[in-house]
């Protein structure tokens, strides 16, 4: 009967978090189904040729207002390294839109409080800066002119947005076809996602009722003193990233699990921004771009992740405000109320089943 009872938990968990962040998936995915529509790669490849400070940037911007599944954006670093952008540029194209796009952040706020919000964001900024110094001092022409010419086999999240016709982005966005393509892009990033987030829900809510906070807490060494807890928080977060195996909103849900459980701000930080090295990822990179090059990005993001999730730690503690640990997130995701959460799901999933309709109405239609 106990485990009955504790799976039983699972599932109310795992279905409350879902609930809780259904309208900012909608949210997030029409924005980010919009930009997409009016913003096209050719643009960005253009763009992003050089790798100076105003490329980076460049590269940062268009990666946070881009999706948010760490499989599409490694798809999208690949087409444009593949098409000529420097790596540096393609790698902060990849670092912002799984750490800096919109939905990331309100439900990080949503599920976690305003200091994860802003760690994730100012965090994902810093990652860049250090991921690119690194780069900049490391990166050999032989390792990119190897991985640029590497033959790839098989396929995997094939994501081709698709375009509206028109000369300017304002033309593309007034078009009556706007609607339509942003109605694709939005059914197409969300057959892409969906089962990654549903992965998350799943083990988040299996962790949190089979695993006892005894567990994070020896593992995340919570009686240590800080000045070893905080490094090697920063180590183990995202070693446990690495084979919790989930795209990047669907790791949310396993980071509330972990802090609950006791792992330091910055060693959940860590965890989060490691969601480009889980082990499906580094698979993906190497069949785009060889198995030298999979190799040189892991290490680089992992030493950057540790890195980052570091100077998080140490800038929120000087400034005082590391969240503590009484959040109760297991009472506030199993706790149903007509609240602004029930209002907003209703409103976005009514705009969800609208694009949902709206792309069966207009399948779409292939064109090599």
């Amino acid at each position: 009967m106990d485990f009955l009872q504790t799976l039983l938990h699972a599932a109310v968990f795992a279905l409350g978090m879902a609930w809780k962040t259904l309208w900012t998936l909608v949210l997030g995915f029409t924005i980010s189904s919009v930009i997409q529509s009016v913003v096209s790669t050719e643009a960005m490849r253009d763009a992003l040729g050089r790798g100076g400070i105003r490329q980076i940037s460049l590269a940062t911007a268009m990666g946070a207002a881009s999706s948010s599944c760490s499989y599409a954006s490694a798809a999208i670093m690949r087409t444009l390294f593949k098409k000529g952008a420097a790596l540096v540029n393609a790698l902060a194209f990849m670092f912002a839109s799984t750490n800096l796009v919109i939905e990331l952040g309100i439900i990080l706020l949503i599920l976690m409080g305003w200091q994860f919000m802003v760690g994730e964001w100012v965090g994902g900024l810093v990652l860049i800066a250090i991921m690119a110094m690194i780069v900049r001092f490391t990166l050999s022409d032989k390792l990119v002119e190897a991985a640029r010419n590497h033959e790839e086999a098989g396929g995997g999240h094939e994501h081709s947005a698709m375009l509206v016709e028109g000369e300017t982005w304002w033309r593309r966005l007034t078009n009556p076809q706007a609607r339509i393509r942003v109605a694709q892009n939005f059914t197409m990033e969300f057959s892409m996602l969906w089962k990654d987030l549903a992965i998350g829900f799943v083990v988040g809510g299996i962790l949190t009722a089979f695993v006892p906070d005894r567990f994070w807490q020896a593992l995340f060494l919570t009686d240590a003193s800080p000045w070893l807890q905080a490094p090697a928080n920063a180590v183990i977060g995202p070693v446990v990233a690495v084979f919790t195996f989930v795209c990047s909103i669907g790791n949310v849900p396993l980071a509330a699990v972990l802090f609950a459980g006791g792992a330091s701000f910055g060693g959940v930080l860590a965890f989060l921004y490691a969601d480009l090295i889980v082990l499906p990822l580094l698979d993906a990179y190497r069949r785009y771009l060889g198995w030298k090059m999979a190799a040189y990005m892991g290490i680089v993001f992992f030493v950057t992740m540790v890195i980052a999730g570091l100077i998080m730690e140490l800038a929120f503690a000087a400034l005082g405000i590391v969240p503590g640990h009484d959040t109760d997130i297991r009472q506030q995701l199993t706790t149903f109320a007509f609240d602004y959460t029930f209002w907003l799901n209703l409103v976005f999933g009514a705009l969800g089943i609208y694009w949902w309709w709206t792309a069966r109405r207009n399948p779409m239609h292939h064109h090599h």
